[in-house]
């Protein structure tokens, strides 16, 4: 059985609400999910888990939010080489690029991304579909 962390930060409560659909995949294919909040997690607790989701919205430019998450994704990023990994966040300006940018900069960073998924606002149904898909795969 897989052990899933489910990392975020949520502004508004539309990531937070992807968190929660990612973990009700995991727990519909039998893991296990662990709801953190980015403040709450370091390096120290990734040999915790089998696979992470890491959620987090477009903020200004088309950027991760600074102030919480940036910090710790910037801490544990380099030590989740070969693992298993999905990126998720909400939007409400431009069309998403930030999810482009964080995928290929994980990528590059040898994290294996196994999906993501980008809702604009509050998950709509195709998106709360997406976050319930993608957290099956991470239970896998």
């Amino acid at each position: 059985m897989s052990k899933v962390a489910i990392v975020y930060w949520s502004g508004t409560g539309n990531t937070e609400a992807m968190a929660d659909l990612i973990a009700q995949g995991v727990r519909a294919q039998g893991g296990t999910a662990e709801l953190i909040h980015a403040s709450s997690f370091n390096a120290t607790r990734l040999d915790d888990f089998d696979a992470f989701a890491f959620g987090c919205p477009a903020m200004g430019d088309e950027e991760l939010e600074d102030m919480e998450f940036l910090p710790m994704y910037d801490e544990v990023e380099p030590l989740l080489a070969g693992r298993d990994v999905v990126l998720f966040g909400s939007y409400e300006w431009n069309d998403g690029e930030w999810m482009e940018l964080w995928e290929q900069r994980a990528e590059a960073a040898g994290v294996n991304v196994v999906d993501s998924v980008a809702a604009y606002d509050y998950p709509d149904d195709e998106a709360s579909a997406e976050c319930v898909r993608v957290g099956g795969k991470l239970a896998a």
